[in-house]
C-alpha cells in the first residue's frame, strides 16, 4: 500500500515539472536596479511646443552629453502632447524625466506624483510673467478701466497669454468685452497695434538694462525707460538678427518678435501692468525614479549648460531657450495651483 501511495505522488511530481516546464515564459520585468542601463534607457520625454526635428536633434546632443557626463543610458522621445506626455510620464514611474511646462507639471504631479528636480532659467530667471498691452495713446489707466474692451490673446491655452491674465480680471471682477484669439503671442500685440482690439495679454521678459545700471527686478516699471529721450530703434546683430531697443534697453518682451511687420511697435503700444510670476518649466522624474541618479542627472546637466553644446540643444532659441537650470522645491509652483483652483479648472479644461 505504501508503494503504491509513492508511486502516486511520484507521478504527481513529475506531471507538476512537466507542466510547468510546457508553460511559456514571461519576459521579465526591468527591475528598478537596471534603471539608466542599455537594456533599460532612461525615457527623456520633451513637450511638442516647438518643431519636433529640432527637439529631436537637440534631444539628441543633450543625451550624449549626459551618457558621458553620467555613464547612463538614455532615450530620447517626443509625445504628441501635454496630455500624452503626462500620461507616458505616469505610466512609467521608476524611469522617466520630462521636459514639461509649469501647469503640465502641477497635473503631472497630482495626478501621480511627478516630482519637480529643477526650474528652467532664462536670461537669469526662474520665472516670467504676462503684460497687459494697449495702445500708446490709449486712455486707459488701469485693470479696471479694461472692463468692456476687447481682448486679444495668443490662445485660451496660454498659461501666459490667457490664463494668468484671466485669473487676474477675474480676480478683479473685471470682464472683457469681445475675446479675439489671435493665434500667438505675436499676432495678440499686432492686434493693438493694428486697433483690432482694445488691449492684448502676451509674455513679459524683462528689459536688458544698460550698463552700469542694477538689473530689473520685480516690481520696477515694466517700462523703465523714457521714450522722448531713450528713443525706439531696431538693430541687427553680428548674426544678422534684428533686435528691438529703446535707447540703451533692449525690449524682450513679446514686442520684440514683431518688428519685420511693426517696427515703430514701440511708439505705438505701452505695458499698462503686469501679472504675478509664472514659474518657469520643470524637469521633473516620474514618481519612482531613483534619488542617486535624479541627483546625478540635474548635476550633469547644470555642467552641460555651462558647455558649447548647450547652445545646440535645450539652450537653443529654436528649442526651448533654456540659458540654465535652478533647483526648485514642489511649493515654488503653488500659484499654478492656485490658478487652476481660481478658475474652477479641469484637468480636462487644461489638456483639451
Amino acid at each position: 500500500m505504501q508503494r503504491k501511495w509513492f508511486n502516486l505522488v511520484a507521478l504527481v511530481v513529475i506531471a507538476s515539472v512537466l507542466l510547468t516546464a510546457c508553460q511559456p515564459t514571461a519576459a521579465p520585468t526591468p527591475a528598478a536596479s537596471d534603471v539608466g542601463t542599455a537594456a533599460h534607457p532612461i525615457k527623456v520625454l520633451f513637450v511638442p511646443s516647438v518643431d519636433a526635428g529640432v527637439i529631436v536633434s537637440g534631444g539628441e546632443v543633450m543625451k550624449a552629453a549626459l551618457e558621458k557626463a553620467t555613464g547612463l543610458k538614455f532615450e530620447v522621445k517626443v509625445p504628441t502632447s501635454y496630455a500624452a506626455t503626462i500620461e507616458e510620464m505616469c505610466a512609467s514611474p521608476s524611469d522617466t524625466m520630462g521636459f514639461i511646462p509649469a501647469l503640465g507639471y502641477v497635473l503631472a504631479n497630482q495626478r501621480c506624483g511627478v516630482e519637480v528636480g529643477a526650474t528652467a532659467v532664462r536670461r537669469g530667471l526662474s520665472w516670467y510673467t504676462t503684460m497687459f498691452l494697449v495702445a500708446r495713446d490709449s486712455p486707459i489707466t488701469d485693470v479696471k478701466g479694461l472692463a468692456g474692451k476687447k481682448w486679444a490673446f495668443p490662445d485660451e491655452a496660454s498659461t501666459s497669454g490667457y490664463l494668468y491674465p484671466y485669473s487676474m480680471l477675474k480676480t478683479a471682477a473685471v470682464e472683457p468685452g469681445e475675446k479675439l484669439a489671435a493665434g500667438g503671442h505675436p499676432q495678440a500685440v499686432l492686434a493693438v497695434y493694428n486697433g483690432q482690439a482694445d488691449f492684448a495679454t502676451a509674455f513679459f521678459s524683462p528689459p536688458v538694462m544698460p550698463e552700469g545700471q542694477a538689473a530689473w527686478k520685480y516690481g520696477d516699471k515694466p517700462e523703465p525707460y523714457d521714450l522722448t529721450k531713450d528713443l525706439p530703434q531696431v538693430k541687427t546683430d553680428d548674426a544678422g538678427k534684428k533686435t528691438l531697443w529703446a535707447g540703451n534697453y533692449q525690449i524682450l518682451d513679446a514686442r520684440a518678435n514683431v518688428i519685420d511687420n511693426a517696427p515703430d511697435i514701440m511708439e505705438k503700444t505701452r505695458i499698462l501692468t503686469l501679472s504675478e510670476q509664472i514659474p518657469n518649466d520643470s524637469l521633473s522624474f516620474s514618481p519612482q525614479f531613483p534619488q542617486e541618479l535624479r541627483a546625478k542627472i540635474v548635476q550633469a546637466l547644470v555642467d552641460f549648460s555651462k558647455t558649447p553644446d548647450w547652445k545646440n540643444s535645450i539652450g537653443s532659441k529654436d528649442f526651448y531657450d533654456w540659458s540654465g537650470l535652478e533647483q526648485q522645491s514642489d511649493t515654488f509652483y503653488n500659484p499654478v495651483r492656485a490658478l487652476i483652483k481660481n478658475l474652477g479648472m479641469t484637468e480636462e479644461d487644461i489638456l483639451k
